[in-house]
């Protein structure tokens, strides 16, 4: 295979040139209005992705993390949690959902994830709950819906809160309904990488309580609804009216892209056939899954990545270090055997994903992962 095509793992310049005209005149259309925070363009986003949803309430704002910061800081501030209250959450996840949980005096707890979707199950959770669990935190992992109804089922009989982590899963459905709109409420993240990317952080809230969105969008914005009245300790946290624009640009597109990327991963399913390569496991239903991700495992990672690197092909892991491995929690969580989240963060590897590769690109891919010498 010929080194002179480079592939990187993401190129966010070659995902957003399609878009370059409308997102030029909407930002000039943004800089004329002089109104740049939480005006008519945050407005608009939130009612499109709401809908887009199938939600009541979309609150905006500055971050993934943020949004799930917001939900359990709204629900302690409404009696619902309180300080030491145990959240379950997957082991294998990034470390803003474990912080998201922490950093407002819950206690997170950590529990194994499925072998085969790397998602949380039923089972674990069972394990898990005490007297002092009081939400559940199921992570839409690389694009693909949990498995939610067993994680319903159980919160409607222990009266427990489920809120997703829907940062990687834009689109993505479970059974007819879309992801975002499957629990009490939901966090996205807008970082640029993911399926609805800006071009500058962002994130959001999608909820049908009433209640809980107006509670939120006054404690990202310094815990007032009314300027210079403030009801609560709040936080500025809040969607920017450029970045809520280029989002609706890019909303109008996101089945059209995300079909293209379950088109990729069709092909990468289908002709990678490395005996030594592991693939994700094909959802039950295909829209379950938007690929935000295409995560392989190997048991010779560095070998594998060194070898695509010298093809000129990209790869990255999500995630070399689980949230419990991390310094920052050497203390703190609280969990069982995570042995399968371990085992993942020494073997899985990603190729690159996203809508813009072409035909002749994830041939390449293709040829690279199955000309791995392992």
């Amino acid at each position: 295979m010929s080194k002179k095509l480079k592939i990187p793992f993401l190129d966010l310049k070659k995902i957003n040139q399609p878009y370059a005209e409308l997102l030029n005149l909407e930002a000039q259309k943004v800089i004329e209005s002089g109104w740049y925070i939480r005006g008519e363009a945050v407005d608009q986003f939130e009612n499109e992705f709401a809908k887009f949803c199938g939600v009541s309430n979309c609150v905006g704002v500055a971050s993934g993390l943020d949004a799930l910061h917001l939900i359990f800081r709204a629900y302690i501030e409404m009696g619902r949690l309180k300080s030491g209250d145990e959240v379950i959450i997957p082991a294998n996840t990034y470390i803003a959902t474990v912080l998201a949980v922490s950093s407002v005096g819950l206690q997170p707890v950590l529990v194994d994830v499925s072998k085969e979707t790397f998602n949380l199950d039923e089972e674990n959770i069972i394990q898990a709950l005490t007297p002092r669990t009081k939400a559940i935190l199921p992570v839409h992992l690389y694009g693909q819906s949990v498995e939610m109804d067993p994680i319903l089922h159980i919160a409607k009989q222990k009266q427990l809160l489920v809120i997703e982590d829907a940062a990687q899963a834009h689109g993505a459905f479970y059974k007819e309904k879309r992801v975002g709109a499957l629990a009490n409420a939901s966090a996205f993240s807008f970082y640029p990488s993911k399926n609805l990317g800006a071009l500058g952080d962002g994130g959001a809230v999608c909820t049908s309580d009433n209640e809980l969105a107006d509670l939120i969008r006054s404690l990202a914005n310094y815990g007032s609804k009314e300027k210079y009245v403030n009801l609560y300790k709040g936080i500025n946290s809040r969607l920017d009216e450029i970045q809520a624009a280029f989002l609706s640009i890019k909303l109008r597109d996101l089945d059209v892209q995300n079909f293209k990327r379950q088109s990729i991963a069709q092909r990468y399913l289908q002709e990678i056939t490395h005996p030594n390569i592991f693939l994700p496991k094909l959802p039950k239903v295909f829209s379950q899954h938007v690929w935000h991700a295409f995560v392989l495992r190997s048991q010779k990672r560095d070998a594998f990545s060194l070898h695509l690197e010298n093809l000129g092909i990209g790869t990255l892991i999500y995630y070399p270090k689980a949230p419990h491995q991390q310094v920052a929690y050497r203390s703190g969580l609280k969990y069982d055997s995570l042995s399968i989240t371990e085992s993942l963060a020494d073997s899985v590897i990603s190729i690159p994903m996203h809508p813009q590769l072409s035909e002749l690109e994830v041939s390449r891919i293709i040829e690279g992962v199955n000309s791995f010498e392992s």
